[in-house]
């Protein structure tokens, strides 16, 4: 057999190639599929990839189809669906559901008209829908909160060792629930407490009594976007009614995590050349009428 020779030139040319792909190297002509683009967010995410998840995988569409664009966004929601196929995006990874439960379980929706549309929608225009969940709030750091500091402008106030509690500059709870509005473009948002409380240190809530129970005692406000009325938010309302100095700043799930993926589309851009990759934001679709 002849020897083949490599030019230094070209085997960096070649190397660059293999590195960009995620290792695939994918030869001039060959297309690029959903299940590969998948295939290297799981060699870049740094950590082991969990099969079993029922989250984290193909919800709708042929996995094997041709990506021509992919869209990075909060809610794989109808909306969110249609400005994706217009820009000729027709992967989306989506952070939450795409067909309304947690499983995007298929049996209780079959036969519902909206289910029906929506699955008939995506699969008439060749789209292709991946949840990415679990692996993303797994990613260290967390890819979620990474995004969410960053358009907070908090990351230089994270407390040490903690990515979900901040030292602020002396403010009001009014003013720091003003801040998080206009950050994160929400309209969602609600407060317990006194607008005038003095706020140094607000902590991230989580979605458990116990998890904002805990966290309360450390801060002076609460940031939710997950908790249940029922018992979280009662919870606070008591301890502030009982004459504890503490305040809740209640935002919508959308405007909890929407940055995060924001921050998904600029890390998958350094190893998916081939494509575009866009965020498209879900947006607060929710609105308060006038009095």
């Amino acid at each position: 057999m002849p020897k083949i020779e490599v030019s230094r030139r070209d085997f960096a040319r070649l190397a660059g190639a293999a590195f960009v792909s995620g290792g695939l190297g994918l030869a001039e002509g060959e297309t690029l599929t959903a299940r590969q683009v998948i295939e290297r967010v799981k060699q870049h995410l740094g950590i082991e990839w969990n099969e079993h998840t029922y989250r984290d995988v193909f919800h709708a569409g042929d996995a094997d189809g041709v990506v021509h664009g992919i869209a990075s966004t909060f809610m794989s929601n109808l909306d969110v669906l249609k400005r994706a196929h217009a820009k000729g995006l027709n992967f989306v990874i989506s952070h939450e559901p795409t067909f309304w439960s947690d499983d995007d379980a298929i049996a209780p929706v079959r036969n519902d008209p909206m289910f029906q549309l929506k699955r008939n929608y995506i699969e008439r225009n060749g789209m292709m829908v991946f949840r990415l969940h679990d692996h993303w709030h797994r990613r260290k750091p967390d890819g979620i909160f990474e995004g969410w500091n960053r358009a907070l402008g908090w990351n230089d106030r994270l407390v040490a060792g903690n990515s979900r509690m901040w030292d602020l500059p002396e403010t009001t709870l009014g003013a720091a629930a003003e801040h998080v509005a206009a950050s994160l473009k929400t309209r969602s948002v609600r407060l317990v407490g006194d607008p005038g409380l003095a706020v140094r240190r607000v902590g991230r809530g989580s979605h458990t009594l116990d998890g904002n129970m805990a966290a309360l005692a450390r801060v002076d406000a609460l940031l939710v976007s997950e908790a249940r009325e029922w018992d979280s938010i009662e919870y606070v309302r008591d301890a502030i009614l009982s004459g504890e100095k503490k305040g809740l700043i209640l935002i919508s799930h959308e405007a909890g995590e929407e940055a995060g993926m924001d921050n998904f589309a600029t890390w998958l851009r350094t190893f998916v050349p081939e494509v575009p990759v866009e965020f498209v934001p879900t947006g607060d679709q929710m609105w308060i009428p006038v009095t």
